[in-house]
């Protein structure tokens, strides 16, 4: 069977062409992709062909090399085995299940070093999510949430579920969700959430009304001390906002794309002293690089995918060649859909 790699060739247009096997140089091993999950955030935006064309793909990750225009191959989560080895490269090195940021495709060649071990424990489904855990790893550290907090996540996809998992390990005084899927309120609550609310319930629950004189504020019923909006969606940012009490903080970790997002901040924002961030995982907060890189924090999403039942979001497994179908479902079936993985070969 020749190799196939997944292409967005246009707006709502997916491909899978085929090619040689690739033979790898003395200093590289060869991997034949075992699984690859989609990121449903970044390529839906680019699906839709709602991705800014002129960005540049992913200037940490070396294999997503050029901008963001089409044709463009895209992906960061595949895990495989490795099939050879260049003459320079252990022989060890053969049969490992490994991790890659590569994009979707059934066969490429990489050095050792860009390579992670898949831990025995761990299945090859699960690790195909470490970027999406790693991304929720990442949420965490640039909020910073303290003992007793209360937190609100908006958005309970993918990567807000997993947000809402790592989050639920902190001694907060209460986490509460935000999804208009039920059957995604109903995972939020079973990965951690004590509470889980549809948007229109977000005006009841979260009144950040009251003077902001500083003094003693209210328990439950006031606004967030820190809100994460992870849904994708623009007019959740200032449904965020509003939910948000003063001094409180929001971090914005959704990727709008070329959507623009409308903010209301013209009332109680103009006095609410509302602090908001944004928050991507190519890079780490300036002021924790002095013990942390993004090793160490990988590492610590490898601990959560060994003790969270990440698995069960898997929602859907999609072989590469009919990849069209599993942007489509994401594009129209969002209740369905929670986490897609393309397949290529059997486990």
């Amino acid at each position: 069977m020749p190799a196939r790699s997944v292409t967005f060739a246009a707006p709502r247009e997916v491909r899978v062409a085929e090619s040689e096997i690739p033979t790898p140089d003395s200093d590289e091993v060869l991997v034949e992709t075992t699984y690859s999950a989609v990121s449903p955030g970044t390529e839906l935006l680019i699906y839709r062909g709602d991705a800014p064309r002129e960005l540049k793909a992913d200037e940490t990750i070396s294999a997503l090399d050029g901008s963001l225009d089409y044709p463009l191959r895209y992906g960061y989560a595949a895990v495989g085995t490795v099939a050879a080895v260049g003459a320079d490269v252990d022989e060890a090195w053969t049969g490992r299940r490994v991790f890659a940021f590569r994009p979707h495709e059934s066969h490429f060649c990489a050095s050792p070093s860009e390579l992670h071990a898949v831990p025995d424990d761990c299945s090859m489904a699960t690790a195909a999510l470490l970027p999406n855990v790693e991304s929720a790893v990442n949420f965490a550290m640039d909020g910073r949430p303290m003992v007793g907090e209360r937190v609100a996540v908006f958005g309970q996809g993918l990567v807000g579920l997993l947000t809402t998992a790592v989050l639920s390990s902190f001694p907060l005084g209460e986490l509460v969700t935000v999804d208009e899927i039920g059957e995604r309120r109903q995972l939020s609550r079973e990965f951690g959430a004590d509470e889980s609310i549809a948007p229109e319930e977000v005006g009841e629950r979260f009144d950040p009304s009251g003077p902001p004189d500083g003094g003693a504020r209210g328990r439950a019923g006031d606004g967030a001390d820190l809100t994460f909006e992870l849904s994708g969606n623009p007019a959740a940012l200032d449904a965020a906002v509003g939910a948000t009490g003063y001094d409180g903080r929001v971090v914005v970790g959704s990727w709008y794309g070329t959507k623009p997002a409308t903010l209301d901040l013209g009332g109680r924002f103009h006095r609410s002293r509302i602090r908001l961030e944004n928050s991507q995982v190519s890079t780490l907060d300036p002021s924790l690089r002095g013990r942390w890189d993004s090793d160490r924090r990988l590492d610590v999403a490898w601990d959560y995918l060994a003790e969270l039942d990440v698995e069960r979001l898997l929602t859907h497994r999609v072989p590469v060649d009919d990849a069209e179908r599993a942007y489509e479902l994401l594009d129209s079936n969002a209740e369905a859909a929670v986490g897609i993985l393309f397949t290529y070969r059997d486990p």
